[in-house]
């Protein structure tokens, strides 16, 4: 995309990026994974990952999290569609923003949500809801290797989400 700056310079701007995100947990918590779309242009990039044990929350917002990490362009114009409530509006309605105020007190996912704060503010990033399970064809994409990636031989340790649970024994 090429466009005209102030100084009537031609300068050469990045696509807009689309990206689709879901995450999954069997048992929540549970084995789960991940999955995700990005789209630019003519350019199309899937990602996916199983965990041993996690929860659907930390799923759906961990799918995000590695999407825009993902991104070698900062400062992108990224549409993010989740059919996660959690996360869609936790940022959206400024939740997000409270929460880092009081140091995440009594706040879940912590960690993820730090590690998400860390890669928002190098991009103008909006999020848009979508009703998950809708015949949206991205999100069932993503929705399917969500899962699948929840099966997987080789799932990763969730090492926080596990760290807390040993805690609460």
């Amino acid at each position: 995309v090429l466009i005209i700056n102030s100084k009537k310079e031609l300068i050469k701007m990045p696509l807009p990026i689309t990206i689709y995100t879901d995450g999954s947990a069997r048992g929540n918590p549970g084995p789960g994974g991940y999955g995700v779309v990005m789209i630019s242009g003519k350019h199309r990039k899937e990602l996916s990952q199983g965990f041993r044990h996690t929860t659907n929350n930390r799923m759906e917002l961990l799918s995000v999290i590695v999407a825009l990490e993902t991104l070698k362009i900062m400062n992108s114009e990224v549409t993010i569609y989740s059919d996660s409530k959690y996360v869609v509006e936790a940022v959206e309605k400024g939740w997000l923003f409270d929460w880092e105020k009081t140091n995440f007190k009594k706040k879940k996912n912590v960690d993820l949500w730090k590690r998400f704060l860390k890669i928002y503010t190098k991009h103008n990033i909006k999020f848009i809801w979508i009703k998950g399970h809708a015949n949206n064809p991205l999100n069932e994409v993503c929705d399917k290797m969500a899962v699948a990636a929840s099966f997987s031989s080789n799932l990763m340790i969730d090492e926080e989400y596990e760290k807390i649970m040993e805690q609460d024994k």
